[in-house]
């Protein structure tokens, strides 16, 4: 993620790698997300979740720059991973990432890192990596006395159940043996497939190629791109070899360079129930031995604890063992990659007792405050000053629930201010009203308040929270602060002033009827709902008499606190320029004198998603909470400063 402001492209220096051969060179390649940075001064931008057009930055297709928290954020295309590839291709005009060579074999492509079979022949695979064709046999691996033979179209044997020493092998992980991890095990309709595949060929330096402790095949460490060999002719690793050459890699593997193209036939070693470091390799074989089999016996000793025949155990969340015929055979799950940083909108989690991390979408959140102030799931941000009752946010395609908010005019003539909110879930309601009122399904409640299975009514620092048990969750201090957090299974459907919650905040202005707005005034009143004496709006006043107006009042000097050093530790991951902005218009009509701490309250919460905490900021700008104002201790509304 980038942020721009005048901004000036540097290359960053590549070093070529030499190699001592005849023929090929490595060429140094330039990748744009690597080679290319962008550096100045962040630039700031006002139109919250717009789209954002940089000049400056070539190629802009490959960029997709929106205004999010006052700043301009460009993200450049996700690109698949190109590590370990040293065969890769120049993007085309109308692409943004470099590509591996892929394989063609009998006149049909494959692209690098694909596997597939040939005829009916199940246990014959194919492997395609940066330009080289592996071919191996699938070697089965049992682990249970019975198994069931082989459906059609697979090439080995099931067995019933899904656990493999242990370790539980669920449908979305595969799971993988401690003595052999080249053994891979899937779990699909609870029947349980185990295979050993030999590794495909690299095609890189041996200097470049490492083998990660534990882990079943090596990989080549960087990327780049060798120079093209004599047409027909191939390169691997540090040699070159003429069409038609059959060549020995090891004794586990023969070559064939054919039209520039390198194909391999791999055997793949039997699986061993012996650990690695026991097994013997005997000159000129391929597969290495275990040692004469032991005696079998009935228990197995592990950590000073002694496990009878068949007895399995969890060492940990990652792996888990089993006593077979006297020996400890381990399981553990194969972990996906991640490739890190976490796509936009989500967070790196490791739940507690799982084996492995993941990156978990976050929730979408929307705010309310003021005189109101909308940012809505999708980081839009705007003002609407009506005076009625609205719909806020509701699952417009299951119909699981819907947030209905009352605003007050609170006897101004512009202004407004949320003044309650209707929860419906089910057949349960929940009302949210000033002065911290709540009230479940008409009656008046205490805090805290459950509805087992349904809901809790909770008591924050900040306010009131309502959890459901559909994930909806509502916060609201009491006064005009509002927030909705959506889960991300809601993604897409939802409607009314928050929007639709689609990741796309261009969108966000449709109507009721699904037409797309550009002011945000009828798009507000599109989701009026109930009946107009609901609205309590007095006859309006031109916006020069309220402009002229304001421009006499002398609100800068509160809401400047926003921009000074209380709030500092933010400063740089959020603007406040949009909330000062809106702190100066929540002070324009406002009815008591502690208006702006709306847009501080509204500002401090964004940044807490972020991971900023601001803990002395209350006692610094002498803004109340919700609990403070209206239990008594807090002195009235009216605070003022010296």
């Amino acid at each position: 993620m980038l942020s721009m402001a005048r901004i000036r492209m540097r290359r960053l220096s590549s070093k070529p790698l030499i190699l001592v051969l005849a023929l090929a060179l490595i060429s140094p390649i330039r990748h744009c997300h690597a080679s290319e940075s962008i550096i100045g001064s962040r630039e700031t931008c006002e139109v919250e979740g717009e789209d954002f057009t940089v000049d400056k930055i070539p190629n802009t297709r490959c960029f997709n720059c929106l205004c999010k928290n006052g700043f301009v954020e460009c993200r450049k295309q996700q690109c698949p991973s190109i590590e370990g590839c040293y065969t890769l291709l120049e993007p085309r005009e109308d692409e943004c990432c470099h590509r591996c060579k892929g394989c063609t074999r009998n006149g049909v492509h494959h692209g690098s890192e694909t596997e597939w079979i040939e005829g009916n022949d199940p246990c014959r695979i194919f492997a395609c990596k940066a330009g080289v064709i592996t071919e191996s046999r699938l070697h089965c691996y049992t682990p249970c006395s019975d198994p069931i033979p082989p459906p059609p179209g697979q090439c080995c044997p099931v067995c019933a159940g899904c656990h493999v020493n242990g370790q539980m092998v669920t449908a979305d992980r595969s799971v993988t043996t401690t003595e052999d991890p080249c053994v891979t095990c899937r779990c699909n309709g609870a029947r349980l497939t185990c295979a050993k595949q030999a590794c495909p060929v690299l095609h890189c330096l041996g200097s470049r190629i490492v083998h990660d402790p534990g882990e079943c095949c090596p990989r080549c460490k960087g990327s780049g791109r060798y120079l093209s060999p004599p047409k027909g002719a191939c390169t691997l690793g540090t040699s070159v070899y003429n069409s038609g050459n059959q060549f020995y890699l090891d004794e586990c593997t023969r070559c064939t360079c054919s039209n520039s193209t390198v194909s391999c036939v791999r055997e793949t070693c039997p699986v061993h129930d012996c650990p690695a470091e026991h097994q013997i390799a005997l000159p000129g074989r391929c597969c290495p031995q275990c040692p004469e089999v032991e005696e079998v016996r009935p228990s197995c000793t592990y950590a000073g604890k002694t496990y009878g025949d068949g007895e399995s155990w969890k060492l940990d969340s990652c792996k888990a063992c089993a006593c077979m015929q006297g020996k400890v055979r381990c399981a553990m799950p194969m972990c996906p990659p991640l490739n890190l940083p976490c796509p936009p909108n989500s967070r790196l989690e490791h739940p507690e007792g799982q084996c492995c991390p993941r990156c978990v979408e976050s929730d979408g959140v929307c705010t309310v405050f003021g005189d109101p102030h909308y940012r809505t799931f999708d980081g839009k941000f705007y003002s609407f000053k009506g005076a009625c009752k609205y719909q806020l946010a509701s699952d417009c395609t299951g119909h699981t629930f819907s947030i209905r908010v009352t605003n007050d005019a609170r006897s101004t003539r512009l202004s407004a201010w949320t003044k309650t909110i209707a929860i419906k879930v089910g057949d349960s309601k929940v009302n949210l009203g000033q002065k911290m009122r709540v009230k479940v399904n008409g009656k008046k409640v205490e805090i805290p308040y459950r509805v087992v299975n349904r809901l809790d009514v909770n008591r924050t620092v900040d306010g009131i929270i309502v959890s459901t048990h559909i994930g909806i969750k509502v916060l609201w201090d009491g006064i005009s602060f509002l927030e909705v957090s959506a889960p991300t299974s809601y993604r897409g459907r939802l409607c009314g002033l928050c929007g639709n919650f689609n990741s796309l905040p261009k969108d966000d202005f449709t109507n009721r009827r699904g037409k797309l707005l550009q002011d945000p005034q009828p798009f507000g009143q599109s989701w009026l709902v109930g009946a107009k004496k609901s609205c309590v709006r007095p006859k309006p006043v031109a916006n020069v008499d309220r402009a002229r107006r304001c421009r006499g009042r002398k609100d800068h000097r509160l809401c400047n606190r926003l921009r000074s050093q209380i709030f500092d530790a933010c400063h740089k991951k959020v603007n406040p320029t949009m909330y000062y902005k809106a702190c100066l218009q929540d002070m324009c009509e406002c009815p008591t004198e502690n208006c702006y701490c709306e847009s501080f309250t509204a500002y401090v919460h964004e940044c807490k998603r972020l991971g900023i905490q601001l803990p002395h900021w209350r006692k610094s700008t002498r803004c109340r909470t919700g609990w403070d104002q209206f239990s008594g201790s807090g002195a009235s509304l009216g605070l003022r400063f010296p």
